[in-house]
């Protein structure tokens, strides 16, 4: 199969619908639910029409349908009871498999059109925690299960980054708060995983917090400038593979001895901090992006 994938394994379905391929092997003999294709060995594979039929059905087994009466029914039939059911509650599981399905068919204008559905009744933040979030941890599965290529997750990314930074900029025409407080926001050295940083500085502006944003791959002895520049000044940094467990400590001794000014605090946020204790004041550990955005001042 190429890289860029049109076709499906019945595994890549197991992995993107969250039904057993047990389970959809049983729907294909019993009910023809699904029409697979076969290769010139006999092994199984799917269009994207198989996939997000597939997809919908799912959707549509959790409000009570029989799976006996959707087989009966066409796309189109089981589409518009997709639609029925979201006309008055757009369904979780049914945005998280179309922001799956604009990933796996490189679909922009599904994906712009997904996110516009849900502004009507749910803040950014819903929408960033309530669906991105989980998008991304699904990723993490379908990569491991080498379900999708780095086309995928950068295509998605990618998106997702335009969503934050334009909320970002319709909060920016508002003033900072002149409280004296600054924060500075970057990756460590090697670290490129930037959209929980973005999102963070977006909280930050959105409360009116005055925010310097740094980005990616960043080197501490380039913060050392702040010292003659601020009064006060946060530090938050994220991290998720960089720097590694042997190098984490050096990195915030490094911060504490080269950065911090007795008025300063260094903010810490990862995934791979959660089982970790916080050192003493003023350097804070955070487990998780909800946690630290619990911790944000308004």
């Amino acid at each position: 199969m190429a890289n860029i994938k049109s076709i499906y394994s019945i595994k890549d379905l197991e992995n993107l619908s969250g039904v057993k391929a047990h389970t959809i092997r049983i729907w294909e003999r019993r009910y023809h639910l699904l029409a697979p294709m076969r290769t010139d060995n006999n092994i199984r594979y799917y269009d994207t029409t198989n996939f997000q039929k597939l997809l919908n059905v799912v959707v549509l087994l959790r409000y009570g349908f029989k799976i006996s009466k959707l087989a009966k029914l066409t796309e189109t039939e089981i589409q518009a009871r997709v639609n029925e059911i979201r006309s008055d509650k757009y369904d979780r599981d049914h945005v998280a498999h179309q922001f799956k399905l604009a990933m796996m068919t490189f679909d922009q204008q599904l994906f712009m059109e997904t996110y516009d559905s849900l502004l009507p009744d749910r803040s950014f933040r819903e929408i960033f925690f309530d669906y991105f979030l989980p998008l991304f941890h699904d990723i993490g599965v379908l990569w491991q299960t080498k379900t999708i290529t780095p086309a995928h997750e950068h295509f998605i990314s990618y998106l997702v980054r335009l969503k934050i930074l334009a909320n970002t900029n319709a909060r920016m025409a508002a003033r900072a708060t002149p409280s004296g407080q600054v924060y500075a926001l970057f990756l460590p050295h090697g670290e490129i995983h930037e959209l929980g940083l973005l999102y963070l500085n977006y909280e930050l502006v959105f409360r009116g917090h005055h925010t310097i944003y740094l980005g990616e791959n960043l080197p501490i002895d380039t913060l050392e400038g702040f010292k003659t520049l601020f009064e006060q000044v946060t530090y938050i940094s994220y991290t998720t593979v960089a720097p590694s467990p042997d190098a984490l400590d050096d990195f915030i001794t490094e911060m504490a001895t080269r950065v911090l000014t007795k008025n300063d605090a260094f903010w810490l946020v990862g995934g791979r901090l959660s089982d970790k204790t916080s050192p003493a004041p003023p350097i804070q550990f955070f487990g998780s992006l909800r946690q630290i955005v619990e911790a944000l001042p308004d």
